[in-house]
């Protein structure tokens, strides 16, 4: 579980987390207060939207639910598996979601619903290429389940049980990052607009380069030795 969890798997976590968490509080405040990543809210909305007859919002919603799904199929045929592993395409998907998020910006800036869908696209890539190793299940853009996973933490705490450390400060650690990503492009929002998706197109960007970089020297270095 969580004990096996590398090092680099719990900072590839905080930072994904931090990345959605700036990611979706711009789309929350900006076009149509249009959540990114949350799709159990999503997917209540297009009912409601379905009950009431409104056949804009309802299109809108359904469209932002299979953006989402649409990039975490992307992460599936990049990536091929739901484990994380050195030595995947995780810097071609990074790459991919940088690009998505950068391009988002002057449609949102255009009023063009096409915004948000491409942040969707990227958040489901993300999403998707981060999800299990060693057995812990790791989700990135998102928190219901890190909260989840704490409350049965703690619960078996008061119960006297064994406590799986690492799991409860690997939900603690994506939760603070979601929150410190939410609280960034708040502020950024607020400062510079939807060119706050800048700083995670720009994270995510650099680091699949240096994941790519890093993988190309440890194949040459394993054909060498």
């Amino acid at each position: 579980m969580a004990e096996r969890l590398a090092t680099w798997v719990w900072t590839g976590a905080g930072a994904l987390a931090f990345v959605a968490g700036m990611v979706n509080v711009v789309g929350y405040l900006g076009f149509e207060h249009q959540a990114i990543t949350h799709l159990t809210g999503t997917t209540t909305l297009l009912g409601a939207a379905l009950a009431d007859g409104n056949g804009r919002a309802a299109w809108q919603l359904a469209a932002m639910l299979l953006a989402f799904v649409a990039g975490a199929a992307l992460s599936g045929l990049l990536v091929q598996d739901a484990t994380l592993r050195l030595g995947r395409r995780y810097g071609v998907a990074l790459a991919i979601e940088a690009v998505l998020l950068a391009a988002a910006v002057p449609l949102f800036e255009g009023g063009h619903f096409a915004g948000p869908v491409l942040a969707a696209v990227a958040i489901g890539l993300q999403n998707a290429m981060a999800t299990t190793y060693s057995g812990a299940v790791v989700r990135t853009s998102h928190v219901s389940g890190m909260f989840t996973d704490l409350g049965i933490t703690l619960g078996h705490a008061l119960r006297g049980l064994p406590v799986a450390r690492r799991r409860l400060w690997l939900c603690l650690l994506i939760i603070s990052a979601f929150l410190a990503g939410g609280i960034i492009g708040a502020w950024l929002f607020g400062a510079i607009d939807y060119r706050a998706l800048y700083l995670p197109a720009l994270l995510t960007g650099l680091t699949g380069l240096s994941y790519t970089i890093w993988r190309h020297k440890r194949r040459n270095a394993d054909q060498i030795g």
